[in-house]
């Protein structure tokens, strides 16, 4: 099965080398290339590819306001940012817009490959710098802290409802940057019973890893919830 590809980046010579490397491969298509953000959701409309591979900073619209569009479109493209950026200001717009991946461009050929395929087959890929920087923001945060977080009356959002509510505990803790054991000491269970609760959350979520889960934690709120 060939996986179609729209590449959006305003800068020609980044562009170009993204489009040789996809069109590299046997398994990828590009059907479409853009220099800004307008251009890319209209292009994206009208191509419908299974995957947009698109840059945070370009003119018009930024690529966490292109996935906004997209995902508003209700068509089935999913996104994948690459971008020179990993801060918080740029992570958190395009992850809270939808976007299922988000790679820094120092990524190698063979790693935005493999999240293009990952992508386009609906697993969240994040760069190792960018699943760093969503434990900084909590863990450097003076707010933030380990409190058991099942007396919080905040309202889950729907994604969370097949979960219970043990394993938002545990979702939250992790997503606050605490490891197996850390998580174990503040809801009083062994590490154990942390691993399979972690389990049973992967598999109702249809997540890959710990790593997809801290990101659709932070997508759909739980982190905000316990910080406030």
């Amino acid at each position: 099965m060939t996986i179609r590809v729209l590449v959006a980046d305003d800068q020609a010579v980044v562009r170009d080398g993204v489009v040789l490397l996809l069109t590299s491969t046997e398994d990828i298509e590009v059907v479409g290339q853009a220099g800004d953000g307008n251009e890319a959701v209209r292009l994206t409309l009208a191509q419908r590819p299974d995957v947009a591979l698109v840059d945070l900073r370009m003119p018009g619209l930024d690529g966490a306001q292109v996935t906004a569009e997209v995902l508003a479109a209700g068509i089935e493209t999913r996104v994948l940012i690459l971008t020179t950026f990993a801060d918080d200001d740029a992570v958190m717009p395009a992850l809270r817009a939808g976007a299922l991946g988000y790679l820094t461009k120092d990524a190698t050929g063979e790693a935005v490959l493999a999240a293009v395929r990952d992508v386009a087959a609906g697993r969240t890929v994040l760069d190792p710098a960018v699943q760093r920087r969503l434990v900084q923001l909590v863990v450097t945060e003076p707010k933030a802290t380990a409190a058991a977080p099942a007396s919080s009356p905040a309202t889950l959002p729907p994604e969370a409802e097949g979960l219970t509510r043990r394993e938002v505990d545990v979702v939250r803790l992790l997503a606050q940057g605490l490891n197996n054991r850390q998580v174990a000491r503040e809801m009083v269970v062994s590490q154990a019973t942390v691993k399979t609760h972690l389990n049973h959350v992967l598999a109702k979520l249809a997540l890959d890893d710990r790593g997809a889960l801290i990101a659709w934690a932070w997508r759909f709120g739980l982190v905000d919830n316990t910080e406030r």
